[in-house]
């Protein structure tokens, strides 16, 4: 896997593509191989989506999810996108397009609602590689993603039908304790140990004690590097696990393409989908303009 992965990453860097599209590409050719996803991947890959939440929080300030132009676009976006989306499904159902022809309205609606979404890892690993994580539109566009993980966390405790712990109630003592773990991170310095306190902080503190109480995990890890950002270390911490997340997303990337094997019936259905990415684009962007964003963040956006 390591292998194939590296040469595929390669080749798309020889191409000057990004280099996840080779790694998702190698996940389709292990899958085609004959491999399978196994838990120590999936492991890997949860590890990787978990600190790279942890980063985007300690990047992130809490006055930005605040702002209108970003919990009022990541609203009203959902909203219209859920309805385009489930609209536009719906046309495919009536023309009989396999794979849509048996969707009911529930399943349109819920079909509507998952692709209203962003991909947030897609979407960091683009500002990183551009280094515009911390402009005017990469803040506003991280925000809005973790609006819609919040909507999703919403969304998945309401229809899971199993609510939180009632032990989630103590989690707002993370917020009297982050003055602990502010201090703490004073005192760790650089290094493995600055290393070892950043996997701690995201897989124990925020993963695992989130999880402990019934919330989403990753979000959790989210919150936590929240509650650090306004501390001058977590430059010099996001850093420090640059490499390491970076490593454990190829695990991600794999994981994908190992999910399934395309047929016909779902390419036919991507390609399709993929003629309708310029439309929801453009709901973004017009979402945006209602806020007054200067026309070019709104389009970077």
């Amino acid at each position: 896997m390591i292998a194939l992965a590296f040469a595929a990453g390669l080749a798309a860097h020889l191409l000057r593509l990004p280099p996840l599209l080779g790694f998702l590409a190698a996940g389709f050719a292990l899958n085609a191989l004959g491999f399978e996803k196994t838990p120590t991947l999936d492991t890997i890959a949860n590890l990787g989506v978990t600190l790279l939440l942890f980063t985007i929080g300690l990047k992130l300030d809490l006055r930005t999810l605040m702002r209108g132009e970003v919990w009022g676009s990541a609203t009203l976006h959902i909203v219209g996108s859920t309805l385009f989306m489930a609209g536009a499904l719906f046309v495919l159902k009536s023309l009989g397009i396999a794979m849509a022809a048996d969707l009911g309205w529930t399943a349109l609606v819920l079909l509507g609602f998952a692709l209203s979404f962003s991909s947030t890892v897609l979407a960091v690993k683009i500002l990183e590689e551009r280094s515009e994580m911390g402009s005017l539109y990469g803040r506003i566009a991280i925000g809005i993603l973790v609006m819609q993980d919040v909507f999703a966390v919403l969304f998945l405790s309401v229809t899971s039908g199993k609510l939180p712990s009632i032990w989630a109630l103590g989690l707002i003592l993370l917020w009297p304790a982050a003055k602990m773990l502010r201090l703490l991170l004073d005192r760790v310095g650089h290094g493995d140990l600055q290393v070892l306190y950043g996997a701690f902080l995201a897989l124990v503190v925020g993963y695992g004690l989130f999880e402990a109480v019934g919330v989403k995990g990753d979000l959790g890890a989210l919150i936590v590097g929240m509650m650090l950002a306004s501390h001058p270390a977590t430059a010099g911490l996001a850093k420090s696990l640059f490499h390491l997340k970076e490593l454990f997303l190829v695990g991600f990337f794999l994981s994908v393409g190992l999910g399934a094997l395309p047929n016909l019936a779902m390419v036919s259905m991507a390609l399709l989908l993929i003629l309708l990415l310029p439309l929801k684009s453009a709901l973004y962007y017009l979402v945006l303009m209602r806020f007054r964003l200067r026309t070019r963040t709104g389009v970077l956006s």
